[in-house]
């Protein structure tokens, strides 16, 4: 019963997000493709998370990619097409190399570092003004991709969250998901099983690194410009984390859950409270923490239970 439902509900937001454009204007396609984006970076942030590594530098992955992609258009002639998954590829190997350092550190450890990384990556782009163009950041001369039409864009994040997806699912299903698992449950006895610790969690690392570098890509040729105050927005942080942990954590359809409530609820704060939205973030990420542990996609299997009790 909870898995037919949990399908069928998957099925008609697929069904929605494939027919949206048909019948949606400028600015409900724009909603949407926020709530895409930040799906799909809550969807990465799950997908390391399941190795039991809390992380906190999504919004540093994210920057990062965005100005490789802007700085590679701007100051290589870079085609667009080609900035984005350039965008994705120079986030995981900046992952890979960072990896071999904070990779060894585990817990509260790892997610300062992380965070701290983030702030590290944006004081660098924030003081090389020649170059990234400082704080005031970076224009595309040759303008947005697709020239700012709103149904190309949207095509285009979309790309984005099904690659996201893609490679969640290939952790929930390959052999990715029982050695990631075991390192969560316990280290020591996943060490005693012959499973390689340090090379799963690199992979993993790396594997996130480059989705949150590639959709920051993708963010920055839908807009045209770069600043690190915008594209290292602690909004890439604490908007996907609160998504995964409102839909459920270890999971691909929790994060996406999640990312739809919240998304729309965010838009509607955005307006009604612009500079405080954060704060109603934190306050449900506390009450989800306290409350629903294991988040909105648990709370059909209750209803289950009772229905498989009734019929027996």
């Amino acid at each position: 019963m909870n898995r037919t439902l949990m399908r069928i509900l998957l099925i008609l937001i697929a069904v929605v997000a494939v027919a949206f454009p048909a019948f949606a204007g400028d600015y409900p396609l724009q909603v949407a493709r926020n709530i895409m984006l930040y799906m799909a970076l809550a969807i990465s942030w799950d997908m390391l998370l399941r190795s039991g590594q809390i992380s906190f530098g999504i919004a540093g992955l994210f920057g990062i990619g965005a100005y490789a992609a802007i700085l590679g258009v701007v100051r290589a002639g870079m085609p667009t097409w080609l900035s984005i998954p350039f965008a994705g590829i120079f986030a995981a190997l900046v992952a890979f190399l960072i990896g071999f350092v904070i990779l060894r550190l585990r817990a509260m450890y790892f997610s300062i570092v992380t965070l701290a990384l983030g702030e590290i990556f944006r004081i660098i782009v924030h003081n090389l003004h020649d170059f990234t163009g400082g704080p005031e950041g970076v224009v595309m001369q040759q303008g947005v991709m697709f020239g700012g039409n709103a149904d190309k864009l949207y095509w285009l994040v979309l790309a984005g969250l099904l690659v996201a997806i893609a490679a969640s699912y290939w952790f929930e299903k390959s052999r990715i998901h029982f050695a990631l698992t075991t390192i969560r449950n316990n280290e020591i006895s996943a060490k005693s099983s012959g499973v390689d610790i340090f090379r799963w969690l690199l992979l993993a690392f790396v594997v996130t690194s480059a989705i949150q570098g590639m959709l920051g890509g993708i963010f920055v040729m839908s807009y045209g410009f770069a600043a690190p105050d915008v594209v290292f927005s602690a909004d890439f942080t604490l908007l996907p984390l609160a998504m995964a942990l409102l839909g459920g954590i270890y999971s691909t359809r929790g994060p996406i859950f999640g990312a739809i409530l919240l998304g729309l609820v965010a838009e509607w704060l955005k307006l009604k409270i612009p500079y405080g939205h954060l704060v109603v973030y934190g306050i449900m990420i506390i009450i989800v923490i306290l409350f629903m542990p294991q988040g909105l996609k648990n709370l059909f299997k209750p209803a289950a239970k009772r229905t498989e009790g009734r019929s027996a």
